[in-house]
């Protein structure tokens, strides 16, 4: 899940980088990219991994 939320920013920072679209500080491209990587790192680590299998 987090995976997909990461890489909708980063299709949203490029969009905004190759737009060349004016926004604030806080939501400039590299900011965006830089919190799609971190739910990317979140997703490696095994946190948001979907349902949990119980063992029997």
């Amino acid at each position: 899940m987090l995976a997909i939320a990461a890489a909708v920013l980063f299709f949203i920072s490029f969009l905004i980088n190759a737009a060349d679209i004016t926004t604030n500080d806080v939501f400039s491209s590299v900011n965006v990219m830089l919190i799609g990587l971190g739910l990317l790192a979140l997703h490696v680590a095994g946190i948001g991994h979907g349902r949990r299998v119980g063992r029997r």
